[in-house]
């Protein structure tokens, strides 16, 4: 029975540490291999009909504003008033009655002086793999501008890359180091898990009619 368990440990501290290394591997991969294409500077972007604002809610659990929303407001309405996109997808969870991340940027985006008609709100993006994907395949854009912080659009640049879709990055203002202290420590279990959807294929939940972006 010793020997049992005693072999029962090592199998799991091997696990554990080569679960350590998998997460580092992953983290290191994506912030390399995104490195030239995601940034702070408008004027190193090009030009792009599209982009794409990933979504996050409006609100803290404590009804406090979200610092991430409000900062990607900001600079998904910089970038189009920057004149580097003309159109801006909205993509995010509906899941909920009661809760609607796109119809909350939209109207915050029409706040900051977007037009509405060149608002076009997905449903349906529930995870970052989703979110990228449709914007190819529901909405035809082979190529976009992804707004979000730099930690999150380093991983949606890559998934976008990795599917074929010529992606950039414009970063939004992130938060202060102790308020996304959880966020972070999410983010690099979220990127060890890009990996695994590859390996099992995984796809966006919804698919649905196409729609056009003139």
């Amino acid at each position: 029975m010793r020997k049992i368990i005693k072999n029962t440990i090592k199998i799991f501290l091997l696990l554990f540490v080569a679960g350590i290394i998998f997460i580092i591997w992953a983290n290191f991969t994506i912030k390399d291999q995104t490195e030239n294409y995601v940034t702070s500077n408008i004027s190193t972007l090009p030009n792009e009909k599209t982009g794409l604002l990933l979504g996050t809610s409006k609100t803290l659990s404590n009804g406090a504003p979200n610092a991430y929303f409000v900062n990607r407001i900001e600079a998904a309405a910089e970038l189009y008033q920057s004149g580097k996109i003309q159109n801006i997808i909205v993509s995010g969870d509906n899941s909920q009655k009661d809760y609607n991340e796109p119809e909350e940027m939209k109207n915050e985006l029409i706040k900051a002086g977007v037009p509405a008609d060149k608002i076009f709100e997905d449903f349906a993006g529930f995870r970052t793999l989703d979110s990228v994907l449709r914007a190819k395949e529901i909405f035809g854009q082979n190529s976009y501008i992804i707004i979000s912080q730099r930690f999150h659009n380093e991983r949606a640049v890559y998934l976008a890359r990795k599917n074929n879709i010529e992606a950039w990055g414009y970063n939004a203002k992130d938060v202060n180091k102790y308020a996304g202290l959880k966020t972070n420590a999410r983010e690099k279990l979220a990127r060890a898990k890009v990996f695994l959807d590859f390996i099992f294929g995984v796809e966006p939940k919804f698919g649905g009619e196409k729609i056009l972006i003139p």
